[in-house]
Order: C-alpha cells, then sequence, then structure tokens
C-alpha cells in the first residue's frame, strides 16, 4: 500500500489534555495509509524512513487541517416543508400550539408518507450536498417521519441509499417514537406497541444502527421510553434520546440508567440530570438552531454541563419544523453567540465529541490508526471556523483516506 504525505499545513488534531489549545501542530505533517492515518506530528519529527516510503506527497499550501466534521444529531429525510408554521409562530402560537392542532411533527409525517423514495432520496440529496461542502464526513439521520413500518422502512432505506451513493460515513437512528401518527391519536401505549413491532424488523432487516425518542409532555413519557430502550438493549443496539427540550421530564436520568450514548436538546437539565449523564459518559448534544428558530429563551445549562465535565456535542439539527438548516459551521458560530462555548470546545464539538455522541471510536480526531477523513481550510487559527457568518473556507475534504 502506497503512503501519501502532507506538509505545509497546521493541524488541529482536537487530541484531548494536548499541551496547546484544539491539539494545534503548527508546520505538521500527516502521512495517509490507504484508509488509515499513519503519522501526525510536526513535520521536522517525521522519520526519514517513513518520508522515503511516501509515494504520493500533497503541499497544502499553508492550509488549517482539522479531522472531518460530524454531524451526530439531523433529521434529513423528509417530505415538504413548514414554513406557514414558521408564520404562525411569527405571529404569537407556540412549538406545542401548533403540535397540538395537528401541525407539527404529523404534518411532516402526511407529506413524508406521499413522497416516493426518489422524492425523498433527491430531497434529502441536495440537502446533504450542502454539509458535505462544509467538511461534513459523517452524519446521523433519524427516522421518525413515517410512523409505520413501511413508511419507517422506506426513510431508513433512503439514508442508507444516501451513504452508499456518497462518499460520507452515515449512521440511521429509528425515532419510530417521535410523535403518535393521526391513525393512533389519544392512544400511545397502542402506537408504542406498535414500535416495539417495528424495531426488531428494521433491525434485522439492516436499517437501523441506533434507537431514539422523544420524551416529552407533547410525545412519550420516561416509563413508555423505558420500555422501548428495554427492547432496544434486547437487540444490542445503542440508544439515545430527545430530552429536556420543552420540560425536565427526568429524560436525562431515564436515558443514563440505560447508558445512552447522547441526550440532546437538554434546555431544561437539571444537576440531577447532568450528574447522571457524566457517571455513565453520555454526552450533550446543544442544537443551537432549534434554540435559534423557536426563538427559545432557556439556555441549555452549560456551565452545569462543564462542571459535571459531560463532554458536549454541537449538531444542525436539520428537520423541517425547528431546524431548517444545513450548515455545520453556522453551528459552530451560534453555539459559541448564543450558548457562550469557546471556538475550541465548538469544533471538538464536531469533531471529538459527536463521535463520542455516535459511539464512534474511529473518528473525530487526528492520530495514528484513526480513519483519514479531514477537512483542508483556507484559514490561519481553528477560531476562525467559528467565527465567520456565512463562510465557506473548506478548501478540499479527505474521506477514508481519499480526497472527495
Amino acid at each position: 500500500m502506497s503512503l501519501s504525505l502532507w506538509t505545509y499545513c497546521a493541524v488541529a488534531t482536537m487530541q484531548p489534555g494536548a499541551a496547546h489549545a484544539y491539539g494545534l501542530i503548527d508546520d505538521a505533517a500527516l502521512v495517509v495509509d490507504g484508509s488509515m492515518l499513519r503519522w501526525v506530528g510536526p513535520r521536522r519529527d517525521l522519520p526519514a524512513d517513513l518520508l522515503n516510503r511516501c509515494t504520493h506527497q500533497h503541499d497544502a499550501a499553508g492550509a488549517l487541517i482539522t479531522p472531518g466534521l460530524i454531524d451526530c444529531h439531523t433529521h434529513l429525510v423528509y417530505g415538504g416543508d413548514r414554513s406557514h408554521e414558521f408564520e404562525l409562530r411569527l405571529n404569537g402560537a407556540s412549538y406545542e400550539e401548533i403540535a397540538q392542532s395537528g401541525g407539527g411533527i404529523v404534518s411532516t409525517v402526511l407529506a413524508t408518507r406521499t413522497a416516493s423514495p426518489e422524492a425523498l432520496t433527491a430531497q434529502a440529496q441536495r440537502r446533504l450536498q450542502q454539509l458535505l461542502a462544509e467538511g461534513v464526513t459523517t452524519l446521523e439521520i433519524k427516522s421518525g417521519y413515517g410512523l409505520d413500518l413501511a413508511q419507517e422502512r422506506k426513510c431508513l432505506q433512503v439514508a442508507r441509499t444516501l451513504g452508499q451513493s456518497n462518499a460520507v460515513a452515515i449512521r440511521t437512528t429509528f425515532l419510530g417514537a417521535h410523535a403518535v401518527p393521526p391513525e393512533f391519536a389519544g392512544r400511545t401505549d397502542d402506537y408504542l406497541d406498535e414500535v416495539l413491532r417495528m424495531l426488531p424488523v428494521l433491525h434485522a432487516e439492516g436499517l437501523v444502527d441506533a434507537v431514539d425518542a422523544f420524551c416529552e409532555r407533547i410525545a412519550f413519557s420516561p416509563a413508555q421510553i423505558a420500555r422501548l430502550f428495554d427492547a432496544a438493549r434486547a437487540l444490542g443496539l445503542p440508544m439515545k434520546l430527545h430530552a429536556e427540550q420543552l420540560s425536565d421530564s427526568g429524560g436525562a436520568q431515564l436515558a443514563a440508567r440505560f447508558g445512552a450514548t447522547s441526550c440532546d436538546h437538554l434546555e431544561w437539565l437539571s444537576d440531577a440530570g447532568a450528574a447522571a449523564m457524566a457517571a455513565v459518559h453520555s454526552v450533550a448534544v446543544l442544537l443551537p438552531g432549534a434554540f435559534y428558530f423557536l426563538r427559545e429563551t432557556k439556555l441549555p445549562p452549560v456551565d452545569l454541563l462543564r462542571c459535571h465535565q459531560v463532554p458536549i456535542a454541537i449538531a444542525t439539527d436539520s428537520n423541517p419544523g425547528s431546524s431548517p438548516c444545513t450548515s455545520l459551521l453556522l453551528m459552530l458560530n451560534m453555539a459559541c453567540t448564543l450558548f457562550r462555548l469557546t471556538p475550541e470546545e465548538a469544533l471538538a464539538g464536531v469533531t471529538r465529541h459527536a463521535a463520542q455522541a455516535l459511539g464512534l471510536t474511529d473518528r473525530g480526531v487526528l492520530a495514528p490508526g484513526l480513519r483519514a477523513d479531514f477537512v483542508l481550510w483556507d484559514v490561519q487559527r481553528p477560531a476562525q471556523l467559528s467565527y465567520a457568518l456565512g463562510a465557506n473556507p473548506c478548501r478540499q475534504t479527505i474521506f477514508n483516506g481519499t480526497p472527495r
């Protein structure tokens, strides 16, 4: 296998506990062996025997190199849009009021059910391309807009198709417990029985990498979600949870009891919830796009998360109702300006901690033995990635060792 050398660059390795912020190495070198990183460090320290084996040499021309970005929470596959609900909210209606009147998630379910797989693929492909253009190399796609077996299967198959036809790693998450569909209105427990029937079927078909649920008063209770998580655990599937977005329902404690890899949203997270997450090393996935779009005023307790040393990830939450966004770089800026994260925390949130939120240990930092997923940026300092609004300084993305 031939080796490739990348030089004349600075590298933000994002290694935890590094001596310098961002794990930054000036005048660095990276050696790529197939799909893996063989060596990362100061160029002056590159072993001569390794240099002599490099058959391809790339001049990065002063670029900053970071790990490939990871969007660890998206709902990328759906039909229609909800711009009319945007108008309703601007005229005073709340997210909950819209959902209770038949809008919200259920309206997207109806649009998704009537869309063909080809139409869903084409729409999601356009969204995906915008994320890839900003250096995203791994992302999660949740189902949850089908809410019956055939429709959930359709959405998960579209997500798999996107991963097969693009240079990106896609993790699929079954979110059947996202909302109660119209045919089960007023019968949440009966619908949950249906979700429990769907899960083993979709898992047996190879469509499910993880299981998620929406724990909220307008969705599912902790007791109901515990039934789903029992089933997920029996299948050996990792779990995630939409928790404490609109109220403190104790979802974080429930998720921690099941060893969930992440809890997401968390505006109403309590001290007890943060402590429970810390005990099982669960990641807090913050979603500034939804916070901004819904004009929320309750900030996620970032200082509490820091105090308990809970890892913080950042994601787009790309979806039609609360975060119609396909820019992870914009989320970096919002995480800093709205939630007061530092630029280093924000960048860790879309690299190292985002990988942890997906249960992936082979990416998110640049180190020998890990995947060769990295991005060349036309910036001088890592903080510039969080600084500029609407800018995209991505010059080139390397996915699995191959330029994209």
